[in-house]
């Protein structure tokens, strides 16, 4: 059976290999050039049977060895002091078993292993999909148009697949009341394992390194209580917004603004979720972001979509011949985890994002305590917030070797 896949960040690779291995020939097709996928996207974090997934793949090892190795998160006052946080700690409350790893190092990890079985269209995109009673036939902005089996959209919030098979997307995206702009500049702090934020009621500055690297990412958050009228192919425009927000704060944050109007890498874009009562629809499928996403930066949705893209391989696998049946329990799997991630999304910004002068300050002394707790009254308190890591409770996994 022959899967066309769109996207090759994380959800896409990742079902690549599982179909691979389970006997589907597989296209991946991505509209950006390699060489910008191994680089973009910010710090991701991998939770419990996210990172049995990628035990299972093969690419534990390296996802560990390309791990950010953040340990202290310092949030930082105007005048240069600040309360810092240790990240171990505070995480070891939440999951026994995690990693954090910039996501364009996990997408290339995910190609590496995939490589030399699937085949991969760089620089292209889907521009049509038909749906036949005997296949998918899909024409592209460059390549040859070619027919499928499948097609499976793996290709994030904005998903060209979800547009041409399910509708536009104001359909289904949920504005969560916030937006996120990401950037590289130069490590002028000087940063190692440590990430330093700045609040102020309604927004934050970030900057944390980029590993083995002289550069680091910076990032700004804010919130909004309607989304703004900037057009997302604007760029410019986009930037003076962050201007207009940004221009009167001090700490590093003129310096960041002006390495935000050098940076030619810029990502800005609404904390949004994805909400659909199904992600299937005849011979078109969606996983990870494109399906569900739970809130670029807030809501866990790497750890999601390695599961996601396990549980349809795995059922299509399943299935055999009978694709509709396979996709039909694919969904019946990952809807209850869906939902329970939807809530994670605006429990994490109001930690993130604070609203107040008093909440601003009182966020990084109540983040320190937490981690002089003891473990199990530690965890007693996180069991109290939804947090990516029990969201995958619900989502029993079971390994390869017992389903081949």
């Amino acid at each position: 059976m022959r899967v066309l896949i769109s996207g090759a960040s994380v959800a896409g690779p990742a079902a690549a290999y599982w179909l691979c291995r389970r006997g589907f020939a597989v296209t991946v097709v991505e509209r950006m050039p390699l060489a910008r996928v191994r680089t973009s996207g910010h710090a991701v974090d991998l939770f419990g049977p996210a990172m049995d997934v990628a035990e299972w793949t093969g690419v534990l090892p390296a996802v560990m060895a390309a791990r950010t190795q953040t340990e202290v998160v310092s949030f930082q006052r105007d005048d240069g002091r600040g309360v810092n946080v240790h990240m171990r700690r505070l995480v070891a409350g939440i999951s026994g078993r995690h990693t954090e790893v910039m996501r364009g190092a996990l997408a290339a990890t995910l190609h590496e292993a995939t490589r030399d079985d699937v085949e991969y269209r760089f620089e292209d995109s889907i521009r049509t999909i038909e749906q036949e009673p005997d296949g998918v036939a899909v024409t592209f902005e460059r390549g040859p148009a070619a027919r499928f089996d499948l097609v499976v959209g793996a290709d994030g919030l904005h998903s060209i697949v979800r547009r041409l098979g399910f509708g536009p997307e104001h359909g289904f995206r949920r504005f969560l009341g916030g937006y996120l702009a990401i950037f590289v500049l130069p490590n002028y702090l000087g940063l190692e394992r440590r990430m330093v934020v700045w609040n102020a009621p309604g927004r934050l500055a970030a900057v944390y390194p980029v590993r083995e690297t002289t550069m680091a990412r910076a990032g700004f958050l804010f919130r909004r209580d309607e989304e703004v009228a900037v057009d997302p192919h604007d760029v410019q425009g986009q930037k003076r917004l962050l201007h207009h927000i940004y221009g009167q704060d001090r700490w590093q944050v003129p310096r960041l603004l002006d390495e935000m109007d050098a940076a030619d890498d810029f990502y800005f874009d609404s904390i949004s979720q994805i909400v659909m009562d199904r992600w299937s629809s005849g011979r078109l499928s969606l996983v990870g972001d494109a399906g569900y996403s739970p809130g670029p930066a807030v809501g866990g949705g790497t750890s999601l979509a390695m599961v996601g893209a396990y549980v349809l391989a795995e059922e299509l696998a399943r299935a055999g011949s009978n694709y509709q049946a396979g996709l039909s329990a694919y969904e019946n799997r990952m809807r209850e985890v869906a939902c329970r991630f939807r809530k994670i999304g605006p429990t994490t910004m109001s930690t993130l994002i604070p609203r107040t002068r008093l909440q601003v300050r009182l966020t990084p002394p109540v983040l320190s305590l937490i981690t002089r707790m003891p473990g199990p009254l530690q965890r007693r308190v996180s069991k109290l917030q939804a947090t990516p890591a029990r969201a995958l409770e619900t989502i029993p996994l079971t390994g390869p070797a017992e389903t081949t």
